[in-house]
């Protein structure tokens, strides 16, 4: 079900959680994970060793009620969780609101630096950025860097600049050299390819949810690492749009028997937040 790339259960984990955790002060049961998860094509040793790890990574607690186990959100988790929801509904594929600023950081690391040199690079890509030139990157619109540059400790290495293209630069060739379009595009296609289908057809009822559940991280998956390029210096045959008209036209097919097969499959109790 999981279509050309595995997904990772924790990213799958962590769709589950933000679709039916995120804002509601509950925990879910081990046992409703474990079910929707087979659903979905997941073990459920794989099911129990992501929900253990990713407790030790702060992104999940533990509630125990009698003899089971129920799991929670931590602050840090809630966070990655409205930033996706702020990725997939708010922010969307397609960037038509450019207004011509793009976010400029340069950095000059010691050559003994790898490590971070390697870490500063992942996470401006992360955050949107592309390589202008091996020490400056740039990024479409006023992106805010600050935090990543302090958790990093790179702040007396980095300087940041809003700028405007000067009217004789090529910024649709600029931005052909500096990301990499033909792969985006392609992912994009895959994902249309893989969910139309869907926008026909109807699941039986319980594996709704899961499939739902793939069909979000899929989504978003492509989305974190599109930069939001302006559509406008953008090929005219760009997929983005179509895509994203699959992903929500298939969403909201799925929602109805989704929601259904949630309120009779998972067992969910309020956080108590007195415990640790």
């Amino acid at each position: 079900m999981t279509g050309e790339e595995s997904l990772r259960p924790q990213s799958l984990m962590l769709t589950f959680l933000g679709d039916q955790v995120l804002g509601r002060d509950v925990c879910v049961y081990s046992g409703s994970v474990i079910d929707v998860f087979a659903r979905a094509g997941v073990s459920e040793q794989a099911t129990r060793s992501t929900l253990t790890r990713m407790v030790n990574r702060g992104l999940l607690r533990r509630q125990r009620e009698g003899r089971r186990m129920y799991f929670g959100l931590t602050e840090h988790s809630a966070t990655v969780l409205r930033d996706g929801e702020r990725r997939i509904w708010q922010a969307g594929a397609v960037n038509r609101q450019w207004d011509g600023t793009w976010t400029l950081l340069g950095f000059s690391l010691p050559d003994s630096w790898q490590r971070q040199r390697h870490d500063l690079r992942s996470k401006l890509t992360w955050s949107g950025f592309g390589p202008l030139f091996n020490g400056l990157w740039i990024a479409p619109g006023e992106v805010d860097v600050s935090d990543l540059v302090d958790e990093l400790g790179l702040t007396a290495h980095v300087k940041v600049f809003r700028a405007h293209a000067d009217p004789r630069t090529d910024v649709g060739a600029m931005i052909e050299e500096t990301w990499e379009l033909s792969g985006l595009a392609a992912r994009y296609e895959a994902f249309a390819r893989r969910w139309e289908k869907w926008e026909a057809e109807v699941p039986e009822a319980d594996d709704a949810l899961a499939l739902r559940l793939v069909l979000q991280t899929e989504w978003l998956r492509i989305i974190r690492r599109d930069p939001r390029l302006p559509v406008v210096h953008l090929p005219d045959d760009w997929p983005a749009d179509a895509a994203e008209k699959t992903f929500r036209t298939v969403f909201d097919r799925l929602a109805p028997l989704a929601r259904t097969a949630a309120e009779r499959l998972l067992d969910l109790v309020p956080v108590r937040h007195a415990q640790a």
